[in-house]
């Protein structure tokens, strides 16, 4: 990587940004480490060494910092992994180590749109009842705040979702990208006539909203956790190593 010496470089997360960022590192002989929670089964993997399984925690991950020293640390976990994004803040303070934090921009609402705004997955069980047919994408974490729902739901996530689920469910298990075509389909199949989705952002499963717009579908929408205070954000893979491009190594 020009402008600096090539030390090696931690990446969390099995996000698209965090595959073409170690993708990009490889490419300019840049040694990188990509990091995987190991929550999906066939998780795609990026070029470079790869890591799969938790740290144990902020003093886990510190630990290991303090046993492998790295350049920079770059947090790329989903917009919604809250407690890994801390840990990386807390472990990287305490070692002195270089961290930013590399998440997508969120979606933004179009003409069209009903889009309904809640703080949670529970405040978003709350706002669908009185649906007839709920349309799940939430992902199969955090699917226990649903449970009690009395309304039929269409659960959509990668790999097989565990109980509490609620009790009238239809699991689809499928991996984006979706196009516009299929996410119409399945809502017709279904009938749902309502949406729950988090604010992921990105183009990769955002034909969903496009379709909702389409048929006239109210969205519920969960905001994202702020950031850990004083770690810097970029949007972009190219912000990202702009910003490796000025750790010292």
């Amino acid at each position: 990587m020009s402008g600096a010496p090539p030390g090696r470089v931690l990446v969390l997360g099995g996000t698209g940004e965090a595959r073409r960022l170690a993708t990009a590192l490889v490419d300019e002989g840049v040694p990188v480490l990509s990091s995987l929670a190991g929550r999906v089964a066939d998780p795609v993997l990026p070029p470079g060494e790869v890591r799969i399984g938790g740290f144990g925690g902020s003093d886990g991950l510190a630990s290991w910092l303090e046993a492998h020293p790295v350049r920079a640390v770059v947090d790329a976990t989903h917009p919604f992994a809250a407690t890994m994004t801390t840990s990386a803040a807390s472990a990287a303070a305490a070692t002195g180590t270089s961290l930013l934090r590399l998440q997508r921009p969120g979606w933004t609402a179009q003409p069209g749109d009903d889009w309904r705004w809640v703080d949670s997955l529970p405040g978003a069980a709350e706002a669908v009842h009185g649906f007839g047919c709920v349309f799940l994408t939430t992902g199969r974490q955090g699917l226990a705040a649903f449970a009690q729902l009395t309304a039929h739901c269409v659960v959509r996530s990668v790999d097989p979702p565990h109980p509490p689920l609620p009790a009238r469910t239809t699991v689809v298990l499928e991996r984006g990208p979706f196009d516009l075509a299929d996410e119409l389909a399945l809502l017709r199949e279904h009938r749902v006539d309502v949406l729950v989705t988090k604010d992921s952002g990105g183009a990769m499963t955002s034909a969903k909203l496009t379709a909702a717009r389409e048929l006239g579908l109210p969205v519920v929408i969960v905001r994202r956790p702020p950031p850990p205070p004083g770690v810097p954000v970029v949007g972009t893979v190219d912000e990202a190593l702009t910003w490796l491009r000025g750790q010292p190594g």
